[in-house]
């Protein structure tokens, strides 16, 4: 078995921290259900801010309203 782990994350943060979760995510992966390392699929999605709404608010208007 090839577990998938797909993580979609509004865009922003650095390539140290998207590193930090993929082997996170693999360790944990590993750990619970017992799937070989070299097995384990991540795949990190980036989304704009403009295209990630909750309520019919976006990210980036969220943040342009918190004055970030």
């Amino acid at each position: 078995h090839m577990p998938l782990i797909e993580v979609t994350l509004a865009e922003g943060r650095s390539p140290e921290k998207l590193r930090a979760l993929i082997t996170a995510v693999t360790k944990a992966t590993a750990e619970t259900i017992e799937a070989p390392v070299p097995n384990i699929r991540v795949v990190i999605r980036e989304v704009p801010k403009t295209h990630w709404a909750a309520g019919d608010v976006t990210i980036a208007e969220r943040d342009a309203a918190a004055g970030a």
